[in-house]
């Protein structure tokens, strides 16, 4: 099949498109800056410039490439500051608003089979069990601080499921980890963790789910070739608290013990979201892309692939 990726040269990007390549698909990578053509084409994809947030240039360059499929990874997060969530999400929930609209009218118009689009495990209401499936309801009361973002994943996935002239398909990734990921050998989430930055808040009792980046990338494949209709949960076989793996990771990395700071405390550190997602979170099954998608992670659990996270980065 012809593939075209909109966010080619980002963390999951760099995954993806070998992977495509491998499986013997042609695939066409879309980046905003000329500077990356190289790198696109590094990564076995013919390259595409064109800026996610000009209607004209996406509709233009997915004109020109005609292709079956079209994959939706287009992010760019800022700093991250959990007490300022949408401000470091600012133009990534621009490229989830528009950017999703662009791409959609783009592929509508050249008629592409299947549209795959990226998503985010954390969105679920935080309430009931502590392990949710894709037929549990979409979280309706965001923290303050991050409202924005969750409208534009909203968006995303309320677009791409309205779309009947395609296969539209949200993928909801876990928390991303490995390579390129801030959560990677020396990622911005990994150093906070060595330097006792990242301490369990309130009890610690909000569940995570985590996704290998090469993991998410080899879904990713499954759901270009054979995804239905429908959300997918893109996540390991192991959701848990925070309390849980927090000190693992601290240990696996030859970090102190991470500090403990109760809620009031830990507001004024992280925000309001901070506290939800050590406390309140809710993590996700991934029964459902085992069973439709033929696909299961090659680190089934965070606890063997956190050990990645000791080797630096090439």
């Amino acid at each position: 099949m012809r593939v075209f990726v909109a966010g080619a040269t980002g963390a999951i990007g760099r995954q993806l498109v070998p992977r495509l390549v491998a499986a013997g698909h042609e695939v066409h990578g879309m980046t905003r800056s000329a500077a990356k053509q190289q790198l696109v084409r590094d990564l076995g994809a013919v390259p595409v410039v064109a800026d996610a947030l000009v209607a004209e240039q996406v509709a233009e360059a997915v004109g020109r490439v005609q292709p079956d499929v079209i994959v939706h990874q287009l992010t760019s997060i800022g700093p991250m500051d959990l007490r300022h969530f949408d401000r470091a999400f600012a133009m990534t929930n621009r490229l989830r608003t528009e950017g999703t609209d662009h791409l959609l009218a783009a592929g509508q118009a050249v008629g592409v089979e299947r549209f795959v689009a990226q998503s985010f495990f954390a969105a679920y209401e935080r309430t009931g069990g502590l392990v949710k499936t894709e037929d549990d309801p979409f979280g309706l009361t965001p923290a303050k601080e991050m409202r924005e973002t969750v409208a534009a994943i909203r968006h995303v996935e309320e677009a791409v499921l309205a779309a009947h002239w395609t296969e539209g398909v949200v993928l909801r990734y876990g928390g991303f980890y490995g390579p390129g990921t801030s959560l990677g050998p020396d990622g911005e989430q990994t150093e906070a963790v060595r330097q006792r930055k990242f301490p369990v808040v309130g009890n610690g009792a909000g569940v995570w789910s985590f996704i290998h980046i090469a993991d998410a990338a080899e879904a990713t494949v499954a759901a270009v070739e054979r995804g239905r209709r429908g959300v997918y949960n893109i996540v390991d076989d192991e959701p848990a608290s925070v309390a849980q793996w927090l000190p693992i990771l601290a240990r696996t990395l030859g970090a102190k013990e991470p500090m403990h700071a109760p809620r009031v405390v830990g507001r004024l550190l992280t925000g309001e979201v901070g506290v939800v997602m050590m406390t309140e979170l809710r993590g996700a099954s991934n029964a459902k892309a085992k069973r439709e998608l033929g696909w299961s992670p090659s680190h089934p659990s965070w606890r063997q692939g956190f050990h990645e996270l000791t080797t630096p980065s090439p």
